[in-house]
């Protein structure tokens, strides 16, 4: 696997649309295991449903892709994931390892990203109990 051949990828998560999900077969294998921080399955189906949902539930997500590193028959990517919630910009940083078959598609997709920092503590009541448990976790180790 190399850089230019990992470019359609890519380029599919960067424009990825609710249309765009019926090319995901190009993309994953059936069986594709998938996790992030909230759950964890082998299916391409629910990877497409996963996607789906995040077209639902969130105001125009989008990936930025903003590094790739490939090695093997593994890859790398460091990304950002905008959207807006009620109108309101956000954002969600966090990067990706993938694993190919022989076939060249996905068969390993795994998030990496913190859900804490990234989302809980950006909602108006959990997110300030956070940040104040956060503060007194640091006072205490200094």
């Amino acid at each position: 696997m190399t850089s230019a051949d990992l470019d359609p990828l890519v380029l599919w998560y960067q424009t990825l649309s609710p249309a765009s999900l019926a090319r995901l077969p190009d993309f994953y294998t059936e069986d594709a295991w998938f996790k992030d921080p909230f759950q964890e399955f082998r299916s391409r189906e629910r990877l497409r449903r996963v996607y789906a949902h995040m077209f639902e539930t969130l105001e125009a997500p989008r990936f930025v892709i903003l590094t790739t590193i490939c090695e093997g028959r593994q890859a790398l990517l460091v990304w950002n994931m905008e959207f807006r919630r009620q109108g309101k910009p956000m954002r969600i940083h966090g990067s990706t390892h993938l694993a190919f078959a022989d076939d060249g598609r996905v068969n390993y997709h795994r998030d990496y990203w913190d859900a804490a920092e990234e989302l809980y503590e950006k909602l108006p009541v959990l997110g300030w109990l956070l940040k104040q448990v956060k503060k007194k976790l640091q006072a205490e180790g200094e």
